[in-house]
């Protein structure tokens, strides 16, 4: 292929206990997907239809790696997550087979400009300055499904500097992934490759240059970000 300058590399993660990798297509991200965390946001968590914003693939930072403070904000948040990764896509997945699309799972945090996303919501504006931006979807290395199963419950939790910021449980999720794939897929057709964060618990909180992220989801690993 000619292009007119050197396309840039496969985002791609690490695959535990594998020394293949796993390509990233797009990052698909779930708002408000636990009831207390819907509430400490200010809203009602009654089970509306989910709804979706999304990452660009090169806001990955694999595995353990740094995560550096952005420019224009004064109040970046951390969201821990499981996220799902997807082996084979399609259009309007049914519930009872979103499973056999899924490669296996990994722990991500969707890192937010809560400032820039607040003055974008006041003015009716997209959140892609809040959330799209460079280095914000840290995610470790993924669990294959063939290893690990298809997990439903579990903790899910998040240390800042050694205290405890976020805990919930996979249990606890508003949509739980079958009917997160089969929904997302009427609205897009998914791919391969394709990530999807499946919303974060209660507890979310400002960092600063310094601090040291440490999130695990029970079943699935863990992930480390220090915030530079």
């Amino acid at each position: 292929m000619d292009y007119v300058f050197e396309a840039s590399p496969q985002v791609c993660l690490p695959v535990q206990g594998s020394s293949q990798r796993f390509p990233v297509s797009r990052i698909f991200c779930v708002g408000r997907n636990y009831a207390e965390h819907a509430r400490e946001m200010g809203h009602d968590p009654n089970r509306e239809p989910p709804f979706f914003f999304m990452k660009p693939a090169s806001a990955i930072v694999a595995g353990d790696g740094d995560f550096p403070y952005p420019a224009l904000s004064q109040d970046v948040h951390h969201e821990l997550e499981m996220v799902v990764a997807l082996a084979t896509g399609g259009s309007t997945i049914r519930e009872a087979d979103a499973l056999r699309h899924v490669y296996g799972y990994a722990v991500g945090l969707d890192m937010t400009r809560r400032d820039l996303q607040g003055e974008a919501k006041k003015m009716g504006r997209p959140w892609d300055t809040g959330k799209a931006f460079d280095f914000s979807a840290p995610c470790s290395a993924i669990a294959p499904a063939s290893v690990i199963g298809h997990p439903d419950q579990g903790a899910v939790s998040l240390e800042v500097n050694g205290e405890l910021r976020q805990r919930g449980d996979l249990k606890d999720l508003i949509w739980n992934v079958p009917e997160i794939i089969a929904y997302l897929s009427t609205l897009f057709c998914l791919m391969p490759g394709d990530l999807i964060y499946s919303g974060t618990p209660a507890g979310v909180g400002p960092v600063r240059r310094g601090d040291v992220m440490k999130g695990s989801v029970q079943g699935v690993g863990s992930i480390t970000s220090r915030v530079i």
